[in-house]
């Protein structure tokens, strides 16, 4: 380990780590992935022998008490997202969590109180943030391409199988509850990241299928410091063929329109209209994971805080308590 560089660990290498996040940490400048951890010690050492990752551990402590790691990678559902950040913490590592950071206000307060006790620091994965697709949304809401903004409409409608990989999602317990907490926290902060600070929120959830045990319909409205509203539906159980993935924002001179599982934008003003194209790498996290890795090297802010993820955490409740 050097100081000019981080070493990273990571705990639970899934399916996620597979695709997403696991190659960006070594393809990022000033990066070296060093070990990986599952419960499971033969998937363990299958995904590091076909990523060329040098250790392998079934226990997280072990990987925790190596001194070359000096950063972890926390990519296991989320009821274990605060148990090992905290480890982490303590045991001096920096850590990048996935998302939702944690289950409940009352984990986002812990966690936060442990961070700003730590030597350390904590990144939450919200990787969307650093895409060039939503890079540019954001240009375009600070550059006033339509104007002042007035509210946004955010539809996200899809059939039970939408996500069905992973049956860990539909245990409350585990994810929280349902695949809302698993999908939405990605579109909440990018509200926030847009629009800043909110002043109220409100919600509804209901498990209309009843297909399973968690709720799988959502609605939420948002009113934003700034005056802009926002008004959000979100299903899981939606009839095939009526399934929609549409965010607009609406402005005084026009909208801006884009889906999340799309890569294009567009712009309708009074003056022009206008399609962006974008195409995301295969390790979609990469862009995040180098301004994360910048960041503990003290080049740069925080690309996405605790408390921003506390913010996500509470507004994920408001909508669903």
């Amino acid at each position: 380990m050097t100081d000019n560089s981080i070493v990273w660990g990571v705990i639970g290498c899934g399916d996620v780590v597979e695709v997403k996040g696991g190659p960006g940490f070594q393809k990022c400048d000033n990066s070296k992935l060093l070990a990986v951890m599952r419960r499971n010690k033969d998937l363990a050492e299958d995904f590091a022998k076909r990523h060329n990752v040098p250790l392998w551990y079934d226990d997280a402590d072990q990987l925790l008490a190596n001194p070359e790691i000096n950063a972890v990678y926390i990519a296991t559902p989320p009821s274990t997202h605060l148990e090992y950040a905290l480890k982490a913490l303590d045991a001096g590592k920096h850590v990048y969590v996935e998302k939702p950071m944690v289950l409940s206000n009352a984990e986002a307060e812990e966690l936060i109180k442990a961070v700003d006790k730590s030597n350390t620091k904590l990144v939450v994965a919200h990787y969307r943030r650093f895409l060039p697709m939503y890079k540019q949304v954001k240009n375009l809401i600070d550059t006033d391409a339509i104007g002042a903004i007035k509210f946004v409409d955010l539809r996200f409608l899809q059939p039970f199988d939408f996500n069905s990989k992973a049956t860990w999602r539909l245990d409350k317990d585990v994810s929280g509850g349902g695949y809302f907490h698993d999908i939405a926290p990605h579109q909440i902060d990018l509200m926030y990241h847009f629009f800043g600070a909110y002043n109220a929120a409100k919600g509804i959830a209901v498990n209309q299928s009843k297909i399973n045990n968690v709720d799988d319909t959502v609605s939420g409205i948002i009113s934003f410091e700034n005056g802009i509203q926002f008004r959000g539906l979100w299903s899981f159980a939606i009839p095939k063929g009526l399934q929609e993935d549409r965010c607009v924002i609406y402005g005084e001179n026009g909208t801006i329109e884009f889906s999340f599982y799309e890569e294009q934008v567009f712009l309708k003003s009074k003056t022009m209209e206008r399609t962006f194209g974008f195409k995301n790498p295969t390790d979609i996290q990469r862009p995040m994971i180098q301004e994360t890795v910048n960041y503990f090297l003290e080049k740069r802010s925080n690309p996405c805080p605790v408390e921003d993820g506390a913010l996500v955490t509470r507004l994920i409740e408001e909508f669903t308590k």
